[in-house]
Parts: C-alpha cells; structure tokens; sequence
C-alpha cells in the first residue's frame, strides 16, 4: 500500500494524528536487532514540549571551527585522534544538555589536508553503542570507510588509513554509520568536518570562512528527545538550526570571501539565499566547478556541501537565508517558513577577482555499464498495527545481502527513480559523480553544468541519471540521506569485484 492509498483507508481514523502518538512507533529497539533487515514496526514518544527558539542566545560573533591538532612529524602525513564520548553542554542557561561528541566539541574538529597525504585517525569509542566513522565523500577504501559491517563496539578501538589522491581537492565531513543507530548518535552531536587541500588552489587569494549548518532538538528540560513519529516518517527537524553550534550568529565579511558551507543536518534541506545579493558558486561535494556561476539561490539537501564567494566591497548587513522549501513532509507537520541563519555585516577589504576558469572536470569517458536504483515507501495496517518502510529497488536494508554488482574501474551509469510522494537525497560512498540529466513530469532536462557530486536530491517521481565509477574493490553502501529512512531500510550493498 502506498502512502497515498494509506491515507486513503485511515482517514476516518484519523490515521497520521494517532501515528505521532502510538507507541508502536519509536527509536529503534536495538536489543533485538541482528544482521539482517531493520524491523518495520518501530516504537515511539509521543510529542514533547519543546524550548521555544528565542531559548538559545542569538546575534553572537561567529566562532571559528576547531581544528584537529596534526601530530604527525613527518611531512605529508595527518595523525590524530578522535574520541566519541558523552559530554555535558550547558546550551541553555541553567540547563545541561548530554550530548554525544567528537573529542567534546560541538561541531567535531576540522581536518585540514593536502592532497597525497596519508591520514592516520586513531578512533576510541567511548560510547555505550557500537559506532564507525564514515568519511563522506572521501574517495578512501571500503574498509577504511566507516561501513556498518566495521562497527567498533562500545568501549572498543580501531586505527583509519588511508591515502588523499590527486584531484579529490574539497569539502567533507565524516560522522557516524553503524547499522541502525547512525540517527540517534547523529541527532546526539556526532560529526565533525574535513577539507581537502591543493597546492594549486586558484582561489587561494580569498580568505575564508567555515559553515556548519545543523539542528537541535530541545525538550523544556534541554534534553535531546527521542525520535516521534514524525521524525520516522520525514526525518527529524530540531526546533533550533545551528551554524557552528550558534543561532543566527553575526559573520564579517570583509571585502569579497570564500565561504565553505555544510548541510549536516539528519533531514533538514536548507534553501541558502542572501536577499538583496547573488552568491557565486564555485564548488560543490567534489570541489571546484569548471566556471564560476552566479546563483540566486542554492539548495543544500542534507548531506551536501557547497562553495561561494560572496561580497563586493560594499557596507551592508544582510541576512543568510534558508527560505521556505516543500519536500512534501507527511503527516500533520508545521508549515514550512523563511529561517535567518546568519546576519552576514558586509565590510570594506580586498576584492579579488574570480577567476573565469577554475578547472577542468573529465567525463570520465563511455559509459560500458547501466544501474538502475529506485527509492519508494510503503505504509500497512497489517493486524491492526501501523508500519512504514523505506525501500530501494523493493527491500529493505539487509546487511547480508549485496543488491548491486560492479566491476572496478568500470564507468557506470545510474539511473535513480524517486517512486515516492516525498524528496530524498541519494548518496554513495566511496565515488563522486556527474548528473547527466533529470526526468520529472514527461520533461527531461540536462545538468545545467559539470559538476562532482556524491549527494543528489530526487523530487517525487523524479528520476535522474548519473555517471560515476569506483576504484576500490569492497562493498559501498548507497542510501537516503535522510538517516531516518536510512536507518529504516532505505540503504542497500554495491560490491565492486
């Protein structure tokens, strides 16, 4: 049964009102979880009051991101090390929030790296659940991926290797990935940020600035909630949205400077706009696009990352947006609403020119193979009680299954179906990719421009072709990156031979 045709036979029961209070719905009940598919039935929390938004302080000057301390002595080596544990924030004033983090900063410490260097991230999780660390984007190994078959168990430790390639220049994060508790440990303060490096940038004359947008759930007693209904069905959504750990701080931009920005949000898409300004793009997932393009908008869907340049020179106080987006949410949610993330004060100071052309993105050359992936959902009333899943290609994540075959260094086309009445965000590990073009309403459309990418919106029935390839052999996870439909299922196994 889809979700319309859900709706449909529920709705003299009231059917969405009675799922956001049932208890049949909930976080994951993790004592009974194996190897296999995610339960389809769910408990839950009914809805709690939460901090009204005016809780957290507003209008504070921007702090920097910390980075990650290099211990290494020898040249083109990264080592350090990440500790996951749980830590007590005071947010609120009065209140202690337990929150889950790397190495007690909220967001995790940035990772700073060239190209060709060989990272070492010793990883001790301090946790009372088993956890990995997913290095997003990142072109490294499977095994050295944070895949959930390689869980480090609570109290355990492992050591990540592995080596920056040429041309993989760009902004990431990592955060974690275990089977089934990659929401809760996120929506607890997991993630942390990591940049790629070239020695030979051509944006180097910008100075720059970082951006970590997230959110936060806050009950009236500044706890983190568990998971409702609603945050099953269309991912979670904390009432306060974060920019490195702030509400609406104030950021100086002097003269014209290179932002970095990241949607680290579980299910959050941020609409970024700055009225009264067009923003420059420059980059996206992969790092840098081949020319410059000038934007009024940009959508950043939970996952991605994005470069612009913003400022002219000019005094001006602007605010940054994430304007009102419908990704068709179900259920009896709020509408959807302008958001100020960030008084932007424009300032006096250099103005670089951007240059015209900022690289060359291969095609990676013919196509020899074709995937096809679809995403959907279903609803059911079977004996009287309501269960959801979220599928691809028709099931539901079984971690002893592999679902796709590739061969290494085989260029590959993907074909992606959104069978479903609301947007999800595609991504894979391990690769980037170029779209192609997208279907939507009869209507095909080619990418506006080349572009890397690893995550991609799908509107529903929307579908939207893909070029990648992978060159590592293992097994890569593709999923939602909405991690609560992820975690229900909506993931699946690429083994690459």
């Amino acid at each position: 049964m889809n979700r319309r045709q859900f709706l449909t036979v529920s709705a003299g029961m009231g059917a969405m009102g009675w799922l956001g209070a049932n208890p049949v719905w909930a976080a994951m009940d993790h004592a009974k979880r194996d190897g296999g598919a995610m339960p389809q039935a769910l408990k839950t929390v009914a809805d709690m009051p939460l901090l009204p938004e005016t809780a957290l302080t507003a209008g504070q000057s921007h702090v920097p991101l910390a980075p990650l301390r290099n211990t290494a002595t020898a040249p083109q080596r990264f080592e350090a090390t990440l500790t996951a544990a749980a830590h007590e924030v005071e947010l609120t004033t009065g209140k202690k929030t337990p929150m889950w983090l790397y190495n007690g900063q909220v967001p995790g410490p940035l990772i700073e790296a060239f190209e060709g260097d060989e990272v070492e991230i010793r990883f001790i999780n301090q946790l009372a659940q088993a956890s990995t660390i997913h290095w997003h984007g990142l072109p490294v190994p499977p095994e050295q991926d944070g895949n959930p078959h390689d869980a480090v168990p609570a109290g355990g430790e492992r050591v990540y290797r592995f080596k920056l390639p040429d041309n993989c220049a760009g902004t990431y994060w990592y955060h974690p990935h275990p089977h089934g508790d990659t929401p809760e440990q996120a929506y607890r303060g997991l993630a942390g940020l990591f940049i790629v490096r070239s020695k030979n940038d051509p944006l180097t004359a910008f100075a720059e600035q970082h951006l970590v947008i997230s959110d936060l759930k806050l009950d009236t007693e500044g706890l983190i909630p568990d998971n409702t209904a609603n945050d099953w069905m269309n991912g979670r959504e904390g009432q306060f949205v974060l920019v490195n750990g702030q509400r609406e701080p104030v950021v100086t931009i002097a003269g014209r400077q290179r932002l970095r920005i990241w949607n680290a949000c579980s299910a959050r898409y941020l609409r970024l706009a700055i009225p009264g300004q067009k923003m420059t793009l420059v980059a996206t997932d992969g790092g840098l696009l081949e020319k410059p393009i000038l934007k009024d908008e940009i959508l950043l869907v939970p996952g991605q990352r994005t470069e612009v340049i913003v400022g002219d020179g000019k005094a001006a106080t602007l605010p940054l947006k994430a304007l009102a987006y419908d990704r068709e949410k179900m259920g009896n949610v709020a509408p959807e609403v302008d958001r100020v993330l960030i008084q932007l004060n424009f300032a006096s100071g250099p103005t670089p020119a951007i240059p015209i052309q900022l690289r060359k993105i291969a095609d990676f050359g013919r196509a020899t193979a074709l995937k096809k992936v679809e995403f959907s959902e279903t609803m059911s009333m079977d004996n009287g009680v309501h269960s959801m899943a979220f599928l691809v290609n028709g099931k539901s994540f079984d971690m002893n299954r592999v679902d796709l075959t590739s061969k290494l260094n085989e260029v590959e086309v993907w074909e992606i179906f959104n069978n479903s009445h609301m947007d999800h965000p595609f991504h894979i590990h391990g690769t980037q990719f170029i779209v192609l073009d997208s279907k939507l309403n009869g209507k095909r459309r080619n990418a506006p421009y080349r572009a890397l990418h690893d995550t991609i919106n799908l509107r529903p029935y929307e579908t939207v072709r893909i070029k990648t390839v992978q060159h590592d052999k293992g097994l890569r996870m593709f999923h939602c990156h909405i991690l609560e439909h992820e975690g229900q299922g909506m993931m699946a196994q690429l083994l690459v031979k």
